[in-house]
């Protein structure tokens, strides 16, 4: 699975969505490999944008198209200033991914000093997390090679995310999830009060896809952050 990351400050938020909704309805059901994602804006107009493809191929083949070009040319009429990518192969679900249902969701972002350990952590069993924070439908972890990340948590609301972070953790679990925290740096959360998703029609292999939304075609694949 291939994600990419696109963030920025956001100028106009309804054409945003708008324009995420023509993408939807018009080149959606035509952009092969595209599995889904998750997007929305922080209150203080930080766009976030979480798309996943099959593969890096996948996506490139999507940003190649005229129609793709035409599009975003419109789209990043709505952000303030120019956006910034992160293109990720390494990229993995856990628990349930990400959903339409989902209330609230939390987008962190940071590095880690051992990014085999924490993907050895994210993507082994998820029992104490699922019994700890049933609110916790699941989420999406991508990683660059050097160590940053950018993890999405889905929640059923935001209502039961906060009461979830009240709650006490068994000590044994909570000294473990220590642990894992002081081996992440600039660390930033951002919250999406209102995520709004659009879903990728069945497949002919009867595959269901996740929620999505596209990507641009006149940035390269392998952007950074800038």
């Amino acid at each position: 699975m291939f994600i990419q990351i696109i963030q920025g400050k956001c100028r106009d938020a309804d054409e945003m969505r708008r324009l995420s909704d023509e993408w939807r309805d018009q080149m959606g059901a035509t952009a092969q490999g595209w599995l889904g994602g998750t997007y929305g804006i922080t209150d203080d107009d930080e766009f976030m944008g979480v798309v996943r493809f099959e593969s890096r191929e996948a996506a490139a083949r999507n940003s190649a198209k005229p129609e793709q070009g035409e599009w975003w040319s419109r789209m990043e009429q709505c952000f303030d200033g120019p956006a910034t990518f992160h293109d990720c192969d390494d990229a993995m679900m856990f628990l349930d991914g990400g959903s339409d249902d989902a209330g609230f969701v939390q987008v962190i972002q940071g590095r880690v000093a051992d990014p085999e350990r924490f993907r050895s952590l994210m993507s082994g069993p998820m029992d104490v997390m699922h019994e700890q924070r049933p609110e916790i439908i699941g989420g999406t972890i991508a990683m660059e090679p050097d160590g940053w990340f950018t993890e999405t948590v889905s929640f059923r609301s935001e209502a039961e995310a906060r009461e979830g972070e009240r709650r006490d953790m068994p000590s044994e679990d909570r000294d473990r999830w220590m642990r894992e925290m002081e081996q992440m740096q600039d660390v930033h959360y951002y919250d999406l009060h209102r995520p709004w998703f659009a879903s990728a029609p069945m497949r002919s292999s009867g595959m269901s896809m996740d929620t999505g939304m596209p990507m641009d075609s006149d940035m390269p694949i392998d952007s950074g952050r800038s």
